[in-house]
Parts: structure tokens; C-alpha cells; sequence
């Protein structure tokens, strides 16, 4: 009796429109393992290593300015007992060491303890975290040159990305499989195997563990406080890619073929089938020329990706007329617009966020982040006022955040603003001075002005540093 995979084979197969690059097309795994083993000596143009420090420059600020909310507090805790002290791997932004795994984990949900690190939205996934937090971890471990960390960095944005496009977004979002815990499995393990020198025909054994591993539900979206989202998003693939590559690393073998053998990941339901946009060939197509990092974005407000367009708008506004006037806030804006509208945690609370920048004319990261405020009698009485909702004309392929947001006044009368492209969207990128700004106002307040020039002039000249471990003490707050 066929198999409700058999059945999905067949029907890609009965069907000329669809695309071959489901099933048919050539293996991706050979140009993908050629890729990373390679990454170390390819060559890289200047402009993509320039967007990889500002990338290493935006994780670190906000590794920093996160460190002391309850995410990176309860992960640090966890490597503290799980992995014990006296190892190589610094717990960042502390003195302490704890075992490498332990370390990375912690690192990477510190980084994305809050909404203010950086994201890939043509792919759903938030790159630097896990990616950043696992070469910090290897590289001061095997006392590794700015450099190759660099290089490696590039190496898992360029996968990372890739992965979620190849396997189909509307599959992955389909299928109940998120794409925050599977892009950045992939992108972490070749990061990390960039940096460990991982040979070409190890790399297909590597590709291996990072299936076994793959997870993720989006069920993150209910999370109030952050921590379980940070886990998906950070901790949890920064420690399986990272786990992936060490494994190989050591000797363990693999099924070469484990992408797209007989099972294979590739050959599931979840991306085969009529409906499907799973296509193989984007996984591999203009690897190591046509780079996926001018497509990450920046956060330019301490708020998720889809919010940040309300909040330019909001701020525009906020200071062409009377705050205590307005009578109502209407944000019309694509994708899913409900998760925004009713979500419980401040940074991606729409209602939340409008209501604060009424209050205090502004929007900083600890009011981004303030429970307290979120449920204060004045705060909640203003979120009343806010109406949230989807707006089909503005949806675009490929997507794009935009927003328009209406206030209406006591009056009657009313003023609109339409962001179209948010800045730091990859549509209206952040320049070399705009990532260095927001640093300055993420870490200057953390670790004063010398120290925060001292950081910013590292990375701005990392490939220069013979040890990644000279940037450590630097990170410590």
C-alpha cells in the first residue's frame, strides 16, 4: 500500500507544473559541503565582510544591553549547574567560564534575550544570536584570529538564510515547523565548521546531526516573557549546530545523503507534495557569489521586526500634534497583523508600544521591555485606544514591513504617516554609522563611553585581531 510520502512523490512527478527542484534536481549537499569547507581561503568581496562587522557590532550591543533580563539571567544560571566553571568558554559579559556547549547556549539567548538583534526577513530567521555566540565559544576555545571568525560569520548568515527558502516557507509555516529553529541549526554548524576546518567530504556527515536535531514550534508566539522564544531562537540552535559540527569535529560518522537519500529530509511531507514551494536549487544557486547578507536586517527599535514600521510612524507623529489629544491609534499593516495586536509581550505588543510613545513622547529599551509598565492603569487605558489591522494591499513579494498608522483627535481631525520601507530593512539598510549610532545608545549606558569606544574599535577592526579572546574582556560589564 503506498505511503503518504509515495503518494506526495507521485503526485510531483504526475504533474509537469510543478517544480522540479523538488525532487528531481541535483543533490545540494556536494556544493554545499565544496562551499564550507572552502569558506576559509574563498573569496569574500569587501562589502560583504563590512556587513558581517556590523552584523558581529549589532549582536554584541545586544548581548550587552540584554544581559541582565531574566532570559540571559536563567540561561546563565543553567550553564553555571549544568556545566560547572573552570572550562574555556566565558559566560559574556561575566569573568566566569563553564564548558563550551553551556557557554554558547547562554551566550545565544542572552543576545536575544529582547527584540533589538538582527533578522533575516525574507527567510524568518534571527541570525546572529546563535551564529555570533557559537564562534565566540569555538574561537576563544582553539584561540582563533578575528579573521576566520569573520569569514565564518558570513559562512552561517549564508546558510542560515538559505536553508528556510529551500525547504518553503509556506511548508515550514504549513507544517507547524519554525523556521527560527531550523535555518540557524545549519547556518550554526557551518559557521562552526568554517572555524573548526572541517574537511569537504565530512561536511555531509555534519549535515546529518543538523537534521536530527532540527525543531522548533510556533508556539513562541504565546510566550510572554521571552524566554521560551529565546530558547527557540537562539539557545536552542546555537547549541544543536554547535553540537552538529563538534560531533564530526570528533570523529562521529553520519549518513552522507541524509538530506535527500531514501528517507531524507528533503522526501518529508512537510516539503513535498502539490501545494509545496519547497525548492532545493535556492539552497545552492549563486552560493558564495550572491550572498544572502545584504538581505539581514537591523532593528532599529528595541521592538519586533513587524513593529518596527508602526513605531517610525509613531514617533514621526507623536511629535506634530498634542498626545493627551488623540482619541484613537489605527495601524493598518500586512502579515499577521492579530499576533500584534493582542500579543503579552511589551515588544510586540502594537497597543503597548503606541500607548508608551503617548505617555512619554519616546521609545527606549527598558520601556520596550517594562512588564510593569505594560500593566500600569494609564498605560492599559490608552491600549484601548488602538485598533490593529491587516491591511491586504500592503502585503509584497518579496515581503516587506511597512505600516500606516492614523491618529485620530479629539477633534475629529486626524494625521497619517506611511513607512513603507523601516529603516534598517533591507529595502532601506542601516549605513556603517547608523549600526554604530544604535550601539552607542544600546551599550554607552551599560559600560560608559571609553569602554564602548574601546569595543566599537575592535570590531570595526576585527580580521586585525590575532585572538578572538582579546574581544572577551571587553564585553565585560
Amino acid at each position: 500500500m503506498p505511503t503518504r510520502l509515495d503518494n506526495a512523490i507521485q503526485s510531483v512527478r504526475d504533474d509537469p507544473t510543478l517544480a522540479r527542484a523538488q525532487l528531481e534536481g541535483p543533490s545540494p549537499t556536494p556544493a554545499l559541503a565544496e562551499y564550507i569547507a572552502n569558506s576559509q581561503s574563498a573569496t569574500i568581496p569587501p562589502d560583504i565582510l563590512e556587513l558581517g562587522k556590523r552584523h558581529i557590532l549589532d549582536t554584541l550591543a545586544s548581548l550587552l544591553v540584554s544581559a541582565q533580563l531574566k532570559p540571559a539571567c536563567l540561561a546563565r544560571d543553567f550553564a553555571r549547574f549544568h556545566g560547572g566553571s573552570g572550562s574555556e568558554a566565558t559566560l559574556l559579559t561575566t569573568e566566569e567560564k563553564t564548558s563550551l556547549l553551556d557557554a554558547i547556549f547562554a551566550n545565544a539567548m542572552t543576545a536575544h534575550a529582547a527584540e533589538i538583534n538582527d533578522f533575516c526577513p525574507s527567510a524568518f530567521v534571527q541570525p546572529g544570536p546563535p551564529i555570533l555566540s557559537i564562534l565566540m565559544g569555538i574561537g576563544e576555545t582553539l584561540h582563533t584570529s578575528g579573521d576566520r571568525v569573520l569569514r565564518a560569520l558570513v559562512t552561517g548568515y549564508e546558510v542560515a538564510c538559505r536553508v528556510p527558502k529551500a525547504l518553503g516557507i509556506n511548508n515550514l509555516r504549513d507544517g507547524g515547523l519554525s523556521n527560527h529553529g531550523v535555518g540557524p541549526v545549519f547556518g550554526g554548524a557551518a559557521a562552526a565548521a568554517s572555524l573548526l576546518g572541517i574537511p569537504q567530504q565530512k561536511i555531509p556527515d555534519m549535515l546529518a546531526y543538523c537534521v536530527q536535531q532540527t525543531s522548533g514550534s510556533f508556539n513562541w508566539m504565546r510566550d510572554e516573557e521571552h524566554v521560551e522564544k529565546a530558547f527557540l531562537f537562539a539557545g536552542m540552535p546555537a547549541r544543536n549546530g554547535a553540537t552538529a559540527a563538534l560531533l564530526v569535529h570528533h570523529g562521529f560518522t553520519g549518513n552522507p545523503d541524509a538530506l535527500d537519500g531514501s528517507p531524507g529530509f528533503l522526501q518529508s511531507t512537510k516539503f513535498v507534495g502539490l501545494d509545496s514551494d519547497m525548492d532545493r536549487n535556492r539552497l545552492i544557486d549563486g552560493l558564495g557569489s550572491d550572498f544572502q547578507m545584504p538581505l539581514v536586517a537591523y532593528k532599529r527599535y528595541p521592538v519586533g521586526g513587524p513593529t518596527q514600521p508602526s513605531m517610525e510612524a509613531m514617533l514621526k507623529l507623536v511629535k506634530e500634534i498634542d498626545p493627551t489629544q488623540v482619541k484613537h491609534i489605527e495601524i493598518k499593516m500586512p502579515g499577521k497583523a492579530h499576533i500584534f495586536a493582542a500579543a503579552k509581550m511589551p515588544a510586540l505588543s502594537l497597543p503597548y508600544l503606541c500607548s508608551v510613545i503617548l505617555e512619554d513622547g519616546k521609545l527606549d529599551f527598558n520601556q520596550a521591555q517594562s512588564h510593569e509598565r505594560f500593566i500600569s492603569p494609564s498605560i492599559r487605558d490608552k491600549m484601548t485606544r488602538v485598533e490593529v489591522l491587516y491591511d491586504a494591499s500592503q502585503e509584497r513579494d518579496p515581503r516587506s514591513e511597512s505600516a500606516l498608522v492614523t491618529l485620530t483627535l479629539n477633534d475629529g481631525s486626524q494625521v497619517s504617516h506611511f513607512v513603507e520601507h523601516v529603516l534598517g530593512y533591507p529595502t532601506r539598510p542601516m549605513s556603517h554609522d547608523d549600526v554604530e549610532s544604535k550601539a552607542r545608545e544600546l551599550i554607552v549606558p551599560v559600560m560608559g563611553e571609553k569602554r564602548a569606544q574601546q569595543l566599537i574599535d575592535a570590531v570595526w577592526n576585527i580580521e586585525e585581531l590575532g585572538d578572538i579572546c582579546d574581544l572577551v574582556p571587553l564585553l565585560k560589564l
